[in-house]
Order: C-alpha cells, then structure tokens, then sequence
C-alpha cells in the first residue's frame, strides 16, 4: 500500500504544474465572465429604466432576474471546463507514453520497481480521478463565490438567487454541463463517475496492448476497447432494438452495475497478464 500511495504521488506531482494552470484558468474564466455578465445586466438595466423610462417590473418581465444560470450557459463558464476535460482526456494517453518517450526510458525504471507492476496501472488510473474529483470540489467552490459575487454586484430585485444545488442540476439548470460534472445524487455521482472510471481502465488496457504488440497491439487495443464497450452498453443496445423498456430502472442498474464490474476487473486482469508477461524490461 505504501508503494502504491508513493506511486501516486509522484504521478500527481509530475502533472500538477500544467493541473493548477488548469485550476487558475478556470477560476479566472469564471470570475471575470462572472463579472462582465452582471455588469451588462446593470448596463440594460439603467439604459431601460433611467434612459428609456422603462419601470423596474417591466425590465424584470421582459428581460427576467439575472442568477448564476446567466454565467452557467455562457463561453466564460464552459470552455474552461471543456479545455480541461480535454487536457485531461489527452493527459489519459500521455501518462503512459511519455514514459517510454526518451533516450532512457522512464518506464523501465518503473517497471523495476520493488513493487507490484498492476500498482503502476492503478496509480495512473487513480491520479486521474484524483484530479478529476479536485477539478469538480474546485468548481463548487466557485459557484458559492459566484454567487456571493452576484449578490454583491446587483440588487435582491434583479436577481434570483438560486441554490447551488438547483444551479447545478435540477430543474432550474435545466440541461447545464453542470449536471454531468458534478451530479446532484449518489446514484448520478455512481453512474457518471463510474462509467468514467471504466473508460479509463478501458483505454489503459488499449495503450498496454499497443505497447506489447506495437502495429498488431492496435487491432488488438481497438478491439478489446469495442468488446468492453459493447459488453457494458449491451442492455441498452437490446432495449433499443426490441423497441421497448424490458427492465425496471432498479433492475437495469443493477445489470448495468454487474457489467461494470465484468468490463473493469476484465481490464484491470488483462492489463496486469500484459504487465508481467508482455512488457519487457
């Protein structure tokens, strides 16, 4: 276990240069996007009441309270968000290969570690959510001072001060991004992050067979990526095809949950075969 959190540990401290870019990106993005939208709501709000002779009741009729949902669909709020996934989809593949990128590569070293070798897959796997999960508490985070700072910058009558929760997911948001990162149920947090999870195990598992049969290594990844996929999305694949809900939502899920199970262990056991018995030193 101590090898495996000091695994971890130097995983997340080989990417956190590039991870607190990220971090202050986004909280730049959000913040001043934050301000510049509340500042062009006050700017139409004195235009119409104290230039046009518009009435206070009327602007918030036609125009409505301004809330954090304001911020929450605009490119200040999602392209810092979708920067980063992107990075850290790319990272996915990057934490692998730039171990054997180099004259000495790096991963023999790793791979002559006095420790089990799985513990090298499951701490890349496990630095990724870590700093998944510390990009999501990040974000909650700014939505309350978000929402301090709207509260600060424009009057109780203009705005609608909407609870985090119902910013993040219910009906207010309405199809907000923020209903996919940062779920408002354990069951939704299961299902997004643990589907997550399992596509990275799944393209680990992928990048191990390109790196212990090279050209044949990616017939053998993409298939094995297709398999797992298929596996895993196959009830709802028949659901679609018979053309009708087969399965209660309690049996589903827990159909979907043993699959889950199948597809992960599948690849966490085929990685460590390629590990010990395919990847050479």
């Amino acid at each position: 276990m101590n090898n495996f959190l000091k695994l971890v540990n130097f995983e997340l401290g080989r990417f956190i240069k590039v991870y607190f870019i990220l971090a202050g990106i986004t909280v730049a993005s959000q913040l001043i996007g934050m301000a510049l939208i509340a500042n062009d709501y006050l700017e139409m709000f004195n235009e119409e009441v104290y230039t046009n002779g518009t009435s206070i009741e009327l602007f918030v009729e036609y125009y409505g309270e301004i809330s954090l949902l304001n911020l929450q669909y605009s490119q200040w709020f999602n392209l810092p968000i979708t920067f980063a996934v992107a990075v850290l989809i790319i990272y996915s593949f990057f934490i692998w290969y730039r171990d054997w990128l180099g004259k000495n590569t790096f991963i023999y070293r790793l791979l002559m570690l006095p420790t089990a070798r799985i513990n090298i897959y499951l701490a890349k796997a496990s630095a990724i959510f870590l700093m998944v999960l510390g990009l999501v508490a990040l974000q909650v985070v700014l939505l309350n001072v978000e929402s301090s700072m709207l509260k600060w910058m424009v009057p109780a009558n203009l705005r609608a001060d909407l609870g985090i929760m119902e910013s993040i997911g219910g009906l207010h948001s309405g199809g907000s991004m923020l209903a996919v990162i940062i779920p408002t149920s354990f069951i939704q947090f299961l299902i997004h992050y643990g589907v997550g999870f399992m596509v990275v195990f799944i393209l680990f598992t992928a990048i191990l067979f390109e790196r212990s049969y090279r050209f044949k290594g990616i017939a053998y990844g993409v298939g094995y990526a297709i398999v797992a996929f298929v596996v895993f999305f196959a009830p709802f694949v028949v659901e679609i095809i018979i053309g009708r809900n087969y399965l209660f939502p309690t049996e589903l899920f827990i159909l979907e949950g043993i699959l889950w199970i199948v597809v992960t262990g599948s690849s966490i056991w085929v990685s460590n075969y390629l590990l010990n018995k395919k990847v050479t030193v």
